[in-house]
């Protein structure tokens, strides 16, 4: 081992045998027989004698010197230079054959050369971490010593294996950029053949089967069910549209990639690509978005016709039952509710006819995508079907506007009816109360001539009110009876409020007759009473008739027996004017006149009374 691992230099080898060994039977080893053919001298020495042959800074710290030296940690280092060395050295023979194969021949031996060493044995990115890694603790000044912390100086061999490291990092720096050139150049060649496939893979798909699907779908449909089966059809078509769309993103930013990074001979071909490719796709997307357009206005058309179906369908129903409102309040809310209804069908034919046109404006463009297709007799049927539905719900909604009419006219009516009715029995409760203010409150006859007719000229205005009240309450029940006529309906105000206006004026004007015969009867009595009371001795004789103060005691003895007689109506009953104190009252006033007029009387049978008297 010596002879072959040791170099020449070497002169002297020491075996160092330990100190127990002397102790033993001593052995004579004919060492320096062998130094002819060894080329160097070799002897057994102990320990501590080493020194001798050997310098202590030049002995480790276990035979007594002061070299610090670890030998694992060496043979570490030693090992990790021989596999980088061995690494290297073959990467860099498999880096120089793949990048020289690259730089010569034609296009086909470049491939076939790629592709049949493309990929070193090794990573050559992990050879240079090892070798970076080994470089820098081979120029570390000092190393870290295996027990306690120990340092050491390299040995010669060490700082010999720096300069071969360099070398050999330098040459795996240049071959592996080269090397990483080739991978891009390939990878770009690569990329670029995917991308013109792909392109051409979304390009035929979009102006065949994609185009072909768009050609088949012109319809609208002719109800919202139809319109939502296109719709459902042409998400199907959009699914599947947006899988090639996707693919067309990711290409656009491939592409986008390569012409950021590309070199000047692919830019043309790149752009062309991709000029091409948005062309096809934003052109599809445009159709496909037009046609997305399109059954979404014919969906809120439909829709629309539907609502507005359905409300002049609400509205003819209403219109087609006859309603007996049982008061002019329910007859005015029936007649807003029809014209809620009818405002409602206005603004429905409104929003109709605004989706309608706006459809028919995009139909009328629809040419533009028709891929030299002629869509007119898809158009035709689209719009006949348009303004079909249009002037049909104008001619439903002209047809319930003319019921409407017809309705309102009757209810109109009705409100008349029902106004006439109330007042008639408003008219027949202003007639009881006018009775009933007669009865109660006009009991008065006056103090005097003067008074009573006052109160007889109210009487008679009074009289005039109650009549205008009795005529405007019979012209209100024949207002009844003409309207129910003209509305085929029963009056039930002839039944009811009729009986009853003409009891009340019967009663009235029995009450008030009465009250004109008392009235009468006591301005006859104030008048005759006044004209013999007063003092008139010019005319004596004209106070002296016994028959008048006969007439006057006549007067008020049957004005008094009036008062205390009841009202009788003509159903039999009975009602008194006032209440008995009032009618005690008016008698009291009566009685004294009767007295006074009965004093003038003896005062004119006896005339030397008066003097006396008076």
């Amino acid at each position: 081992m010596l002879q072959n691992v040791v170099p020449a230099e070497v002169s002297l080898v020491c075996v160092v045998k330990p100190d127990e060994f002397w102790d033993k039977k001593v052995t004579h080893f004919c060492f320096w027989k062998e130094k002819d053919r060894l080329g160097f001298e070799v002897i057994l020495v102990s320990a501590n004698k080493l020194t001798r042959y050997i310098e202590p800074c030049q002995l480790t710290e276990d035979f007594g010197g002061s070299l610090t030296y670890d030998h694992m940690d060496w043979l570490n280092k030693r090992l990790v230079f021989e596999k980088f060395t061995k690494e290297s050295t073959s990467l860099l023979d498999e880096l120089a054959l793949i990048n020289n194969g690259s730089d010569k021949g034609n296009q086909q031996e470049k491939e076939r050369s790629v592709d049949l060493n493309f990929l070193p044995s090794v990573d050559p990115e992990t050879v240079l971490q090892t070798g970076h890694e080994l470089l820098s603790e081979l120029q570390q000044r000092r190393f870290n010593g295996s027990e306690g912390g120990v340092s050491w100086s390299p040995m010669d061999d060490e700082l010999l294996a720096q300069p071969q490291v360099m070398k050999l990092l330098d040459s795996l720096r240049e071959q592996y950029t080269r090397y990483q050139e080739v991978c891009r150049q390939r990878s770009k060649r690569t990329q670029l053949e995917e991308i013109q496939q792909k392109v051409l893979q979304v390009v035929n798909w979009l102006e065949g089967p994609g185009s072909e699907q768009l050609r088949a779908q012109w319809g609208i449909g002719d109800s919202i069910r139809a319109s939502q089966a296109l719709q459902q059809k042409h998400e199907e078509i959009e699914s599947q549209h947006s899988e090639w769309f996707a693919v067309y993103v990711e290409l656009n930013q491939q592409i986008a990639a390569l012409l950021n990074a590309g070199d000047e001979e692919d830019l043309v071909e790149l752009k062309s690509l991709q000029q091409q490719l948005s062309d096809v796709c934003y052109r599809q997307a445009s159709q496909l978005e037009f046609r997305q357009n399109l059954l979404q206005a014919a969906l809120e058309f439909h829709g629309v016709a539907q609502d507005l179906s359905q409300q002049l369908d609400g509205l003819l129903g209403m219109l087609c039952v006859d309603v007996a409102p049982a008061d002019g309040a329910s007859i005015q809310q029936t007649l807003k509710l029809l014209e809620e209804k009818l405002k409602s069908v206005d603004v429905g034919l409104q929003g109709l006819r605004e989706k309608g046109q706006g459809l028919l404006d995009q139909i009328s463009n629809q040419a533009s995508w028709a891929y030299g297709k002629d869509v007119t007799i898809e158009n035709k049927e689209n719009v006949d079907h348009i303004q079909g539905v249009m002037e049909d719900m104008q001619l439903r909604k002209q047809r319930c506007e003319d019921m409407v009419d017809v309705r309102r006219l009757k209810m109109l009516q009705m409100v008349q009816l029902f106004k006439c009715e109330e007042d008639a029995a408003q008219a027949v409760e202003w007639l009881s109360e006018l009775l009933d203010a007669l009865l109660k409150t006009h009991i008065r006859l006056g103090d005097d001539a003067q008074e009573t007719k006052v109160l007889l000229e109210k009487h008679r205005k009074f009289v005039d009110v109650a009549q205008s009240t009795y005529d405007y309450g019979r012209q209100l029940l024949q207002a009844t009876v003409v309207l129910c006529q003209s509305l085929r309906c029963t009056s039930r105000s002839s039944g009811e409020t009729l009986p009853r206006l003409n009891r009340v004026w019967k009663q009235f004007t029995v009450a008030s007759e009465e009250r004109v015969h008392r009235l009468e009867m006591a301005i006859a009595f104030h008048s005759n009473a006044e004209k013999i009371l007063q003092d008139c001795p010019e005319e004596p004789e004209a106070i002296n008739d016994e028959e008048q103060f006969d007439e006057i005691e006549a007067v008020g003895k049957s004005l008094l027996d009036r008062l205390t007689v009841p009202v009788v109506y003509p159903d039999g009953t009975e009602q008194y004017f006032g209440s008995p104190s009032d009618m005690a009252s008016t008698a009291e006033h009566i009685r004294d006149r009767m007295k006074l007029v009965s004093l003038k009387r003896q005062q004119l049978r006896h005339p030397e009374m008066m003097t006396a008297e008076s």
